[in-house]
This record gives structure tokens, C-alpha cells and sequence, in this order.
């Protein structure tokens, strides 16, 4: 694994290989940064252009739950408006299949 670490631990890269199963390991430096243990739901997002984005779940239902709220413009400003109501619907609907596993 290549790691490259600043001394506030901000910023960090690693590789991780995906196995015969299609899943990977997310590098231990990482987990312990965003806080993600055992049991955790991640949400991920994926672009043909711009590539794969993991989140937690439950950082990512705060957004939905603002844009729901009519708070999309304020939260993300520079985001297209008319997109943000399909993104959040697509958060409540990995939320809702939360528990599904392969």
C-alpha cells in the first residue's frame, strides 16, 4: 500500500486491490480518519467522468435531508438546482436499501 500522510493528517492516499468478489478493503489510515467501523453503511456514487465517490450514509441523508428541506441553493450553491432533487432521491433510495448485502 502507498501511503502518503501530512502531519495533520489531511490529506492521505492509499491503493487497495479488488478481490475475486469484486469488494476491497478500505486501508485502516482511512477508516480511522472518517470514523468508519464494522457495521457502517456507505453510499456509493459513481460518474462515467468523474469516477467513484464513497460516503457515509449518514452524512450524505444530512444533505438529502436539506434539499428535501428547500435548503439545496444554500447548501450547495454551485451545484445545478434542478439536478439536486434527483441526487437526494437517489440518497433516500440507498438509504432505504440499507441491510442488503451481495
Amino acid at each position: 500500500m502507498d501511503t502518503i500522510d501530512t502531519k495533520k493528517n489531511q490529506y492521505l492516499m492509499a491503493s487497495a486491490r479488488v478481490g475475486p468478489k469484486g469488494q476491497i478493503v478500505i486501508p485502516k489510515e482511512i477508516r480511522d480518519m472518517f470514523g468508519i467501523v464494522p457495521g457502517d453503511y456507505l453510499l456509493l456514487m459513481a460518474d462515467s467522468r468523474r469516477g467513484i465517490a464513497v460516503h457515509r450514509q449518514d452524512a450524505m441523508e444530512e444533505i438529502a435531508k436539506g434539499i428535501f428541506e428547500g435548503r439545496g441553493p444554500e447548501m450547495m450553491p454551485r451545484e445545478d438546482q434542478a439536478g439536486l432533487g434527483t441526487f437526494a432521491e437517489a440518497i433516500r433510495s440507498a438509504g432505504a436499501g440499507e441491510g442488503e448485502e451481495e
